[in-house]
């Protein structure tokens, strides 16, 4: 996959994972509410209207990438995905960080949890889901390393603040985990086996395929956004950074 360098912004490359699953993200008004409208998070709306952009910072080290909007109705990691953009834009990475803030923006900007009915979470390992576009894209790239942030309510699973992983095939999955529940609290979810559960999950296909992956999960109704609930999605993603020494 070739980045495309952007002009007037440091060191940062775009492309697109897909080209079918644009839409306005302004549209949805908590999440427009919770931007800080600079011109960098403009410019990133802006490439939604075309589809899924991901996004490319530094040049060095292990390829990381941080994940949001699987779910486009679970909004506090999304905002805090354009957050930790926003923050690390300027700096001088000792890794290489890529950023997906929505993975399906038609689905964000109508707070819906699936994308044409499909639940993204779920489809991963179908060919040419959105989800498994991803996968696709994380391959060819060759990222080493998997952040996929949620958010979950309190009637739903989990229905508290957690980081899920699994001990096989990909033993590291756990060790993040394990770091980022030590770190800032939240609660580790582990399992035995990736995709023991159900099929089709962005942490579960990367880690059968070799690639540590973890899934983070803050408290927060769906299709809203609680206090506080960005601050502790981009808590969860600055400790999974954290554990890589970024």
């Amino acid at each position: 996959m070739h980045f495309k360098k952007i002009e007037n912004f440091n060191n940062l490359e775009m492309n697109y994972v897909c080209n079918y699953s644009g839409g306005y993200i302004s549209r949805n008004k908590y999440i427009l509410k919770n931007l800080q409208l600079n011109k960098l998070t403009q410019f990133i709306l802006k490439k939604c209207v075309k589809g899924t952009p991901i996004f490319k910072l530094g040049n060095k080290g292990s390829k990381i990438l941080i994940l949001s909007g699987i779910h486009g109705n679970e909004l506090p990691s999304q905002i805090a995905n354009i957050h930790l953009l926003n923050n690390l834009i300027n700096k001088d990475l000792n890794h290489t960080l890529y950023f997906i803030p929505f993975a399906a923006p038609k689905s964000t900007m109508n707070n819906e949890r699936t994308f044409n009915s499909k639940d993204l979470n779920r489809s991963a390992h179908l060919k040419n889901s959105i989800s498994n576009l991803i996968i696709q894209t994380i391959t060819d790239i060759g990222i080493n390393f998997v952040g996929d942030f949620h958010s979950t309510a309190y009637n739903a699973n989990p229905g508290i603040e957690s980081i899920f992983s699994s001990k096989s095939p990909c033993a590291e999955s756990y060790l993040i985990a394990n770091y980022i529940s030590q770190d800032i609290g939240s609660k580790i979810i582990p399992f035995n086996f990736a995709g023991s559960s159900y099929k089709g999950a962005v942490e579960d296909v990367c880690n059968l395929k070799g690639i540590p992956a973890v899934t983070g999960e803050v408290l927060c109704p769906f299709a809203s956004v609680g206090e506080g609930t960005v601050e502790r999605s981009l808590a969860q993603m600055k400790s999974f950074l954290s554990y890589f020494g970024i």
